[in-house]
């Protein structure tokens, strides 16, 4: 069905109630919303390539995991995170102004990650509103997804954990163990396959010390999703489980194309399980080529690809928002009781 934007109305299946801003909802916040209704936001601060494809990946799922929920769905954008001009009129026609947050009576809040740009998460431009959202969604929301760097972000600013950089990029389809019966691994297997793509991670054992609990871990690429009870439940992935099947493949060959163009100086490393063998040979060869013949025409000559069957992660990613969203509506257990609402600032 197709995707009907406004900056109102949010329309991708019958299972996607529109996002309407009705007028109780605009000024009683003293009322739980009663039309049976859960209203999500999505902040998306993703770099402008990935702007429109994290729209759909996040809603596909949410359509795909809603069952018998109906989901108001709104899109907001954080008004420090660069954009080009066509992202910007996008985000000024299309989005919802971040400034009616607080008018929405938001059940749960997801927060992407951002291509990094600066040294530290403090010295990002979009640092102080995110903090600020962070600060938030503790109280105005029932659960918060904090996405990869958004993930590092909150916690950082919640509990002064700090990232460490890796020596290269975490990236591909890693097999992470359920380590819990938390309601949001309920009805999954004991081992999922998760997309990570990341230069930097989170600790399990710095994590632990400040009360957060693991649900899932992989050997190889670490803590993968994380929680912490505030009162919103805040979810943390470090990985990506909304990805399409080709977001990764559109990850490297965007890093290829910066390495022919010579802005950035190390050759990308393809990611871990998604290619099948032959791909990974050809990809080898092409390596080869593009160090002895640096240029950016290179990139039209590179091998055809195969993705491996068995990197599909969109089974698993649909339960787990279905168990985010049955948390919401208070299927999967009670939520804490409400305190007041503050308002953003």
């Amino acid at each position: 069905m197709p995707l009907l934007h406004d900056r109102r109305r949010l329309i991708v299946s019958p299972a996607l109630a529109p996002a309407q801003m009705r007028e109780t909802d605009r000024f009683d916040r003293g009322e739980e919303a009663t039309d049976g209704v859960l209203t999500i936001g999505l902040i998306n601060n993703m770099p402008d390539g990935a702007l429109q494809s994290t729209e759909r990946q996040f809603m596909r799922l949410l359509t795909a995991a809603a069952g018998n929920n109906r989901v108001r769905f709104h899109c907001f954008a954080l008004p420090s995170v660069r954009r080009s001009q066509p992202a910007k009129w996008r985000v000024d026609q299309k989005y919802t102004d971040i400034a009616d947050l607080d008018h929405l009576h938001i059940d749960g809040l997801i927060v992407t990650g951002a291509e990094p740009i600066a040294t530290t998460l403090p010295e990002e431009p979009f640092w102080q509103e995110l903090a600020e959202i962070v600060d938030w969604a503790k109280t105005n929301t029932r659960s918060t997804i904090w996405s990869c760097l958004a993930a590092h972000a909150a916690v950082l600013h919640l509990d002064g954990i700090e990232r460490h950089r890796l020596d290269t990029k975490c990236s591909g389809i890693y097999d992470c163990a359920n380590m819990t019966d938390d309601w949001l691994m309920r009805d999954l297997p004991p081992s999922i396959r998760i997309a990570h793509s990341r230069i930097n991670e989170l600790r399990q054992i710095e994590l632990d010390a400040r009360g957060y609990r693991s649900l899932t871990h992989s050997a190889e690429a670490g803590v993968d999703i994380f929680a912490k009870q505030f009162q919103s439940q805040f979810v943390f992935f470090q990985g990506h489980p909304e990805y399409d099947p080709l977001s990764l493949e559109r990850e490297y060959l965007r890093d290829i194309s910066r390495f022919l163009a010579g802005e950035r100086d190390s050759y990308p490393a393809f990611p871990v399980g998604y290619f099948d063998a032959a791909t990974e040979e050809r990809l080898m060869d092409f390596e080869r080529r593009a160090r002895l013949e640096r240029r950016p025409g290179l990139s039209a000559e590179l091998p055809d690809r195969t993705v491996r069957p068995d990197s599909a992660t969109g089974a698993t990613a649909t339960m787990i928002f279905r168990n985010w969203l049955d948390y919401l509506s208070g299927d999967a257990q009670p939520v804490a009781p409400s305190m007041d609402r503050g308002a953003l600032r």
